[in-house]
């Protein structure tokens, strides 16, 4: 299935890994993008978690090809294995960076960052599950709502996730907040978390919708969409930095 995808996307992994200047880290990132556990990846590999452990912390030296090879098969097999979710994912975002004119915005973080950290950048109060806020996050897409709505079909909707569904979709022109949790709701891929920008009264069911499914809901009070993309950009730099 999706050969091509596939391939694409293990020579992008492996490449990370291979130039990163922290292999450990960059392993635990895809890791954590594909949602497998260290005892899960130990498994399937044929050795222990504490081995996994000791190459994310940096406590092993850097993994050689062979290595990486066995750790980025090891992460497709086991993504096929439930459905291929985060391999599908990726097959939306070929193409050209803004697939859709909707997307304002869409970043991709080489570290991650947490739920509380697009709270702080995007000035927003949180409406629904307060205790996810440690959740860590891949990256962020911004949407012009209005034009999602228009010109994106239920497949299209997908090329909101870039490259993982770890992230914040951020909605703009958003009056109640009702149809995005909808549209998240009936796609079944659920977001890291979702900040509604422009809100003048925020939905019950918007609320309700966020609780069922997990997903933190938070309304931004920036006051303008520039202020906002800016903001978030400014945290992809602050990141960037940091490696």
């Amino acid at each position: 299935m999706l050969e091509k995808e596939k391939e694409a996307l293990a020579k992008r992994i492996a490449g990370e890994i291979t130039l990163s200047s922290d292999p450990g880290k960059t392993m635990r990132k895809w890791r954590e993008i594909f949602g497998i556990s260290q005892t899960e990846l130990a498994e399937y590999l044929g050795v222990s978690s504490s081995v996994i452990s000791d190459y994310e912390g940096g406590r092993r030296k850097s993994p050689g090809a062979s290595t990486i090879r066995k750790f980025v098969e090891a992460l497709l097999e086991i993504d096929e294995r439930r459905g291929g979710n985060v391999i599908k994912a990726f097959s939306k975002t070929l193409g050209s960076e803004f697939p859709t004119s909707a997307i304002l915005d869409i970043r991709e973080f080489a570290l991650p960052v947490t739920v509380r950290d697009i709270v702080n950048a995007v000035k927003g109060e949180v409406a629904a599950n307060i205790d996810l806020l440690d959740r860590p996050i891949y990256g962020y897409t911004v949407v012009d709502s209005i034009q999602a709505i228009l010109e994106m079909s239920s497949e299209e909707f997908l090329k909101l996730y870039g490259w993982t569904t770890e992230r914040a979709l951020v909605f703009t022109k958003v009056t109640t907040g009702r149809s995005p949790m909808i549209a998240i709701r009936v796609q079944g891929l659920k977001p890291a978390v979702v900040v509604l920008h422009g809100v003048k009264k925020l939905d019950e069911l918007a609320v309700k919708i966020a609780e069922k499914e997990r997903v933190p809901l938070v309304v931004s009070k920036v006051e303008t969409e520039s202020e906002l993309i800016m903001n978030l950009r400014k945290l992809v730099e602050k990141r960037e930095k940091e490696l």
